[in-house]
């Protein structure tokens, strides 16, 4: 019989203080980056919003330009009708981060040529009313634009010009995005 014990293979796997010792580092490391996972997420939505409201304002340029009418770009509600001016959404927010549309006319009426959905992590102040780009050289009607966006709930992470943006949009229509807050250029 002692010979059995003696050979009997050595038994493989993890002691119940090795697995625990691995959950607990595991659990440290989640700690320490999910702060910078949401740093990152802000930034993303920050420069996705910028991104998407230059190509549609170009968008909206282009289209009056090729179809020799007016197009506006607008605040929407959740039915896409425009909002007026300083009207909230229905989460409360009045500003750009309701959603937004492009809209042609045709026959005096307006219609929806693309709509972005509303994202209210991202605050996007400007002008509280549609921007019109007429032909037939695709200007703008009014003076320049701009629009600043932002995070709409401002941790000591996210503070600073390095987290806003600024899209200026002169009155011939073109577009542009800055990095920093609109206040803060010359």
């Amino acid at each position: 019989m002692k010979q059995d014990a003696v050979c009997r293979p050595p038994s493989s796997g993890f002691t119940l203080v090795e697995t625990l010792a691995v959950v607990a580092l595991l659990a440290i490391v989640a700690a320490l980056t999910a702060p910078s996972f949401a740093v990152w997420q802000a930034r993303d939505q920050i420069d996705a919003r910028t991104k998407a409201l230059a190509s549609t304002f170009a968008y909206a340029r282009s289209e009056a330009l090729r179809r020799g009418t007016r197009v506006t770009v607008c605040r929407v509600d959740a039915a896409r009708r425009c909002l007026a001016a300083g009207q909230p959404c229905a989460n409360g927010i009045a500003d750009w981060s309701c959603g937004w549309a492009v809209m042609a006319e045709r026959s005096g009426a307006l219609s929806i040529l693309r709509a972005h959905s509303s994202l209210s992590a991202v605050s996007i102040s400007g002008t509280q009313t549609n921007l019109t780009f007429t032909p037939p050289a695709g200007q703008l009607i009014g003076t320049f634009r701009s629009f600043e966006i932002a995070p709409r709930v401002s941790s000591r992470a996210t503070q600073g010009n390095a987290w806003r943006r600024c899209i200026h949009i002169a009155a011939g229509g073109r577009v542009r995005i800055v990095q920093g807050a609109c206040g803060a250029l010359s």
